[in-house]
């Protein structure tokens, strides 16, 4: 395929919100597809995983076919985007794992689910994000998590009253909030730009 074509970028389209994040990726640039099936995961170049409930997405990824080629896919460089319940998804350590909870991991980081309260305590908040040109980002948080530690290769991009809210290592990228519920792409269009560089090192 031609190196300038779009990037296609898939969403795990599961449980979530996968029509708000398919909206901000092509408003990024992307050629942006569902993602249901291992054969559908093979054709992508990046993969968000939405928010939702984490413990049902990783049960439906299992029941799918889709947990282990997740993560052989993460591991082999995948660039992948997680929001709140995809930020649980994309943690190495779960603090509080519901039963049969499992993670895809990727980002050496321990989350703690729910950690700003319930559906009703839902809030908005403004965010200075790094990697993120303009004016600061407004982030959604839904019953959203936190990093309680992350390791040393792990940059954090963002915090709220202190704590960790976006993150990235290597080709992973998460944020505890939902961008793609406020009509800005930007943070979409950051990773839609990891996985070009990706993409473009890969043909190298």
């Amino acid at each position: 395929m031609p190196e300038h074509r779009r990037p296609v970028i898939g969403v795990l389209a599961l449980q979530g919100d996968v029509r708000e994040h398919l909206a901000a990726l092509a408003e990024a640039g992307a050629a942006a597809v569902t993602v249901r099936r291992p054969e559908e995961l093979a054709a992508v170049d990046g993969l968000v995983v939405p928010g939702g409930e984490s413990t049902v997405i990783s049960k439906l990824a299992e029941l799918f076919g889709l947990l282990e080629p997740l993560r052989e896919r993460v591991r082999a460089g995948m660039p992948v985007y997680g929001t709140c319940a995809g930020m649980i998804l994309l943690a190495d350590r779960i603090a509080d794992p519901r039963s049969g909870q499992q993670s895809i991991g990727g980002i050496d980081m321990t989350v703690r689910r729910n950690a700003f309260g319930r559906q009703n305590e839902s809030f908005e908040a403004v965010l200075d994000v790094t990697g993120v040109v303009g004016d600061p980002v407004v982030g959604v948080f839904i019953r959203a998590p936190l990093a309680e530690s992350v390791g040393e290769g792990v940059e954090v991009l963002a915090r709220h009253e202190g704590a960790v809210v976006a993150v990235r290592q290597g080709n992973a990228l998460a944020t505890a909030f939902h961008p793609e519920l406020t009509g800005d792409s930007r943070v979409h269009a950051l990773f839609t730009e990891m996985v070009r560089e990706r993409r473009t090192a890969g043909a190298l």
